[in-house]
């Protein structure tokens, strides 16, 4: 695809002049590098986004810096430097970029249903099917990925509505059972959870599939219903109206037809973050979830915004982050969700991140070389 034809444009621009590049210390992230190029070495390369990136064009860069490990902020900020052109994203209706957050849940469960455990998380089911150009029928959008096959072809997959009602029961798909419907809602919509049992084992839970409706942000319809005003919106704003009312909740979140599937996995390393999209595990403060079909995983960003202080004691954002993960409302060039980490405190940074953002990409020097006309 021809810059001409994407809804942005790359503007080289020079490290010095990335506002919080010289305070930033990025060390932490050779780390995840290391982590990337493990799995790319099993022959297993990242999907390429339309901008034209490839795993190629990134593994010199990984390779380099498993040669490297600085162990100062400024000798990895000079690594960067030194092997990296960086291009500032320009959206061409002029808007600015956007951020916001996410994090993994720790949700309370049971590994069998009773009266206090009813909600359940589900594995994916063996009817559900990764759709294509080559398999999708002609009446679904382009924006399914997955479908349900039966009687020989291929429809539309149950949305929310129909498997909080039953459609999966009695399938032996369950993975355990929640309290809560709406904390099972809330584990869809970050992707990943940490399960307490109630002798105090912890594993964890991963996205594998999902229905393949499209996402759709409940905190739109109360914001529409005038529930919640737009300068109170959060995360936590809208959990805390649910569990005020019980009797729409159920209502409200089917809204969102989105459904998601798990797979199990053990909490090997209780400080890092859940393996996500790009197979590696996430780093909280320095992982960002990105769109995919424009983006390539394993690529470095610098993401700036001056009014999201709430992650870095009132100061404004400026990090370097490495692309891990996407996510259905992840949607366009200049478009981030930071990755807070686990637990209740890292829920809290993240409920009420909603800020404009400027985002650099960092291109290795050899492949910026097909960006200068841009």
């Amino acid at each position: 695809m021809m810059a001409s034809d994407l809804p942005f444009r790359l503007e080289q621009t020079a490290f010095d002049a990335i506002p919080g590049w010289r305070d930033d210390d990025p060390t932490s992230l050779f780390r995840v590098m290391e982590d990337c190029l493990a799995h790319l070495d099993k022959g297993k390369p990242y999907r390429t986004g339309r901008l034209g990136l490839s795993t190629a064009d990134l593994l010199p860069l990984l390779e380099a810096a498993r040669r490297a490990r600085p162990a100062t902020a400024e000798a990895a900020r000079r690594f960067f430097e030194r092997h990296c052109r960086v291009f500032q994203i320009r959206r061409k209706d002029g808007e600015s970029g956007f951020v916001t957050a996410y994090y993994e849940p720790e949700v309370d469960v049971s590994d069998r249903p009773d009266s206090l455990f009813r909600h359940p998380f589900y594995r994916r089911p063996d009817d559900l099917v990764d759709l294509d150009d080559a398999n999708r029928p002609a009446f679904m959008d382009s924006g399914y990925m997955f479908g349900h096959a039966e009687n020989g072809g291929i429809t539309v997959y149950p949305d929310r509505r129909a498997i909080d009602e039953g459609f999966l029961q009695g399938r032996g798909l369950e993975i355990a059972w929640a309290r809560s419907r709406i904390d099972v809602f809330f584990a869809h919509v970050q992707g990943a959870a940490r399960l307490v049992y109630p002798d105090g084992a912890m594993r964890r839970i991963t996205y594998a599939a999902k229905a393949g409706h499209p996402f759709s942000a409940i905190g739109g319809v109360l914001l529409q219903r005038g529930e919640i005003p737009l300068e109170r919106m959060s995360m936590q704003a809208i959990r805390r109206w649910l569990a005020d009312h019980p009797e729409q909740a159920d209502e409200v979140m089917w809204h969102n037809r989105s459904y998601i599937f798990f797979r199990e996995a053990e909490v090997e390393d209780a400080d890092r973050g859940p393996v996500a999209a790009a197979k590696v595990p996430l780093l909280a403060g320095r992982s960002l979830a990105v769109d995919r079909l424009i983006h390539t995983f394993g690529f470095p960003f610098f993401v700036h915004s001056p009014s999201l202080t709430r992650l870095d004691e009132g100061r404004a954002f400026a990090r370097l982050m490495l692309a891990l993960d996407t996510g259905s409302a992840i949607v366009g060039p200049a478009r981030g969700d930071i990755f807070t980490g686990s637990g209740f405190e890292a829920g809290e940074r993240a409920g009420a991140v909603r800020n404009e953002a400027d985002f650099y990409l960092l291109v290795p020097r050899d492949a910026a070389v097909r960006f200068g006309a841009w």
